[in-house]
């Protein structure tokens, strides 16, 4: 992500929120602050449904931060 971003390409990255203080740590130790949307968690064995449901909450603030970035 750094690297794009470096690159001048807005990027954004979609985790659950299990992941939260794992991904701070992880901008952190690389310097970098990146734009992130959590989910919620879990989303190991969802149906296709629920995946479905999860992405179309998540979208909107999704293409926002590449645009807006």
């Amino acid at each position: 992500m750094v690297d794009l971003e470096d690159r001048g390409l807005p990027t954004v990255f979609v985790s659950t929120v299990e992941f939260i203080d794992g991904a701070d740590a992880q901008a952190r130790a690389l310097g970098t602050t990146p734009s992130a949307v959590y989910v919620e968690h879990p989303i190991q064995d969802r149906t296709d449904d629920e995946m479905r449901t999860i992405a179309d909450k998540a979208v909107d603030e999704i293409v926002s931060r590449i645009v807006l970035n």
